[in-house]
């Protein structure tokens, strides 16, 4: 039987344990590091509490905000906040929602639960999430996992939902602020507004009806004067005769 000893082994041995370390550090799936549970979710469920965990991954600041950014058939304002680390907030944007607030304790996670109105009709959910420090880094865990189940290292956070329940419909969409019903400050159609040509006009047209009405007045008194003169002197001709 053929045997390698000496230096030459040794070196064969290092060089296959390094290796067998490659190949186990590759084979291993990257986990992500923002995590997200629902108790019973399912497709088109309603009121659906979703728990998350931000794990820390810096040991010289703590966490102070997280950006979420919603997947399709889930409207920010279906998204109500539950609980999380003492003093954060929660926010709508146009595409999700932030918590944030006073820097978690460095090395410790940050976890929270918003409750969602209705989850969509799918089979999974990925709530790409944006982490930041108070030292101003930022982690991006938004890679979505590939077909064949690869995943990335920087993964976003994925929810698998169960078959919707026999029965289940969407519900209508969530009620939006309201318009305003308060009359505008503008003049009714019926009175539209005065203005100085208009007043102007109104002037002409009153004087040139008074001009009209005494223009006719003198005609009739000219008419009955002449009516009247000429039964007076046809009065007086048959008297002399």
């Amino acid at each position: 039987m053929f045997r390698i000893s000496g230096p030459r082994a040794l070196r064969l041995s290092g060089m296959t344990t390094l290796a067998l370390a490659v190949s186990v550090a590759l084979a291993a799936p990257a986990s992500a590091h923002v995590e997200v549970e629902a108790a019973g979710a399912s497709a088109l469920a309603e009121n659906v509490t979703l728990e998350f965990n931000a794990e820390t991954e810096s040991d010289k600041a703590g966490i102070t905000e997280l950006e979420v950014i919603l997947p399709k058939g889930i409207a920010p304002a279906d998204v109500t906040f539950g609980d999380g680390p003492k003093g954060w907030k929660f926010a709508v944007t146009d595409r999700g929602y932030t918590v944030g607030g006073p820097a978690v304790a460095v090395g410790e996670d940050a976890a929270y639960a918003v409750t969602v109105r209705q989850l969509p009709d799918a089979e999974s959910l990925a709530f790409k999430t944006l982490q930041t420090y108070s030292d101003g880094r930022v982690d991006r865990w938004i890679e979505l996992e590939e077909p064949g189940g690869g995943g990335h290292g920087n993964s976003a956070p994925v929810l698998k939902l169960e078959p919707a329940e026999p029965g289940a419909k969407p519900v209508a969409p969530s009620p939006t602020a309201e318009p305003t019903t308060a009359a505008p400050s503008t003049p009714a159609a019926s009175e539209p507004s005065r203005t100085p040509a208009s007043e102007t006009a109104d002037a002409a047209e009153a004087e040139e009806e008074g001009s009209n009405t005494v223009l006719i007045v003198a005609i009739v008194v000219v008419v009955v004067a002449l009516a009247s003169g000429l039964w007076w002197f046809k009065r007086r001709g048959t008297s002399a005769s």
